[in-house]
């Protein structure tokens, strides 16, 4: 794990999903949360807007990810753990919307010797990762490069895929282009991994989804001024259901797609390229990265 969390209370992790509790007696705030998490449909963002909220947003975005993310631990460690690589292999992968870093470095504390390319729109919040991954990027291990996920094109072959908060600020046509390319990029076997936040698929389901996120960040003790700029980013989410995902994974051409972790709005779910043949290209553990 990284060691800049080990100071923060582990008091503040989710534990299980499956205990979460939550009341509806702050349901107009949870009104204004849902219109603004489900963005609009009628006003597609540009790459700017969303660069412009974010680097803003770098230098204080970790202070509260605990607390902004209930069930922080497990929706990271999902990732982690569905990686299909031994400890001592030697992937490539690619991080879409990496941010400052953080999953990329739960990756390199599971996987030290991966190689990583991290990629975000907002170039302050890769300064922000660079710092957190200083020995990796000395070490040539972790890379950087600021791109816009709605029309970057993805060179080489890759391990794995992954993307943490990210992709749900895409619209559904973009989503479902990304996947594509996504798929494309990755080498036979490579799985893609997608841990974000998605809309309930009803408006009942949403409704639920979005008191237990405000329930949960309050008991958790955040902020005024943490809620109010989480607040603010919201404006530029665009979620859709898991289900409506996973078909259009499917249909991207990946197999075994699946949701690995749920809480609430939080899931990680992704899929798998089909195996090349006996004579494809060698496995992580045996590629040579020097």
């Amino acid at each position: 794990m990284d060691p800049s969390l080990a100071a923060w209370n582990p008091a503040l992790c989710c534990g299980s999903p499956q205990r979460a509790t939550f009341s509806h007696r702050h349901l107009f705030g949870v009104v204004r949360f849902e219109a603004m998490a489900r963005g609009s449909p009628h006003h597609p963002l540009a790459p700017t807007e969303v660069q412009a909220a974010f680097d803003a947003a770098a230098s204080d975005y970790d202070r509260a990810r605990r607390q902004l993310v209930p069930c922080f631990d497990d929706f990271y460690q999902t990732v982690v753990e569905q990686l299909p690589f031994a400890r001592g292999d030697a992937p490539r992968i690619l991080d879409l919307g990496a941010g400052t870093g953080l999953l990329a470095a739960w990756i390199f504390a599971a996987h030290p010797a991966a190689d990583i390319t991290l990629v975000d729109v907002a170039g302050a919040m890769l300064a922000q990762a660079r710092k957190r991954l200083s020995r990796a990027a000395e070490e040539g291990r972790a890379h950087f490069s600021t791109l816009d996920l709605a029309q970057a094109e993805f060179s080489g072959s890759w391990d794995a895929v992954v993307s943490a908060l990210a992709i749900h600020h895409l619209d559904a046509a973009a989503k479902q282009h990304l996947f594509v390319r996504i798929h494309q990029a990755l080498r036979p076997g490579g799985v893609f991994l997608n841990a974000d936040q998605v809309r309930g698929a009803t408006p009942r389901l949403e409704q639920i989804y979005a008191a237990a996120w405000l329930e949960q960040v309050r008991q958790r003790g955040v902020s005024a001024a943490d809620l109010t700029a989480a607040q603010e980013r919201m404006e530029f989410d665009r979620t859709d259901p898991l289900e409506d995902q996973l078909i259009w994974l499917r249909d991207a051409g990946f197999r075994d797609v699946g949701c690995f972790f749920q809480h609430y709005r939080f899931a990680v779910f992704g899929g798998f390229k089909a195996e090349a043949s006996a004579a494809g290209p060698a496995s992580p553990r045996n590629r040579d990265h020097a």
